[in-house]
């Protein structure tokens, strides 16, 4: 039997990232200083899209830690609307995502978050679960809430490894 392909995960980047989603970060210049000039404002880092027929809705998800190397073997999507992970803790986690060729996930590419980097994953792309890379894994989820299917999942016929990016 062969080994299963791996994937090697690269640090999170914006650049990297765009044809999946926003990174939310505080990088660069604060788009405004507010507060009596002791806050700055990153103002609109996300594309949040909830579909004709949904809400923006707010939940608290806690996850179970995982280590690298890290088996995917299953991918999802989130076809009515946008939804991003916003981390409660300055802990890395991995983010797992794959460009759709025509309802079906292709190859994936993983990102490991910096502390106080957060995720919104554009409506539709395909991504791996909520996968904290130490404990607690304590998020804040910004999706969509609605009364139609919002979940589509692909089991992956053979699995990928995912590796830490050598030192």
């Amino acid at each position: 039997m062969t080994a299963p392909p791996e994937i090697i995960a690269q640090a999170l980047t914006a650049a990297a990232f765009a044809p999946f989603g926003d990174v939310l970060e505080c990088a660069g210049t604060p788009d405004k200083m507010i507060n009596a000039g002791l806050c700055g404002r990153y103002h609109d880092r996300a594309t949040l899209d909830f579909g004709p027929e949904g809400r923006a809705g707010l939940s608290i998800f806690n996850a179970v830690p995982r280590e690298l190397p890290y088996v995917l073997d299953l991918l999802e999507r989130h076809p009515e609307g946008s939804q991003a992970f916003l981390p409660m803790t300055s802990n890395p986690f991995l983010v797992i995502v794959a460009p759709d060729l025509g309802d079906r996930p292709g190859v994936p590419q993983a990102f490991v978050t910096a502390p106080h980097q957060g995720v919104n994953l554009h409506r539709g792309t395909w991504h791996g679960v909520l996968t904290p890379l130490a404990g607690p894994g304590i998020f804040a989820i910004v999706d969509r809430i609605g009364g139609t299917p919002n979940l589509d999942e692909y089991p992956l016929d053979r699995p990928y490894v995912v590796r830490a990016q050598p030192a």
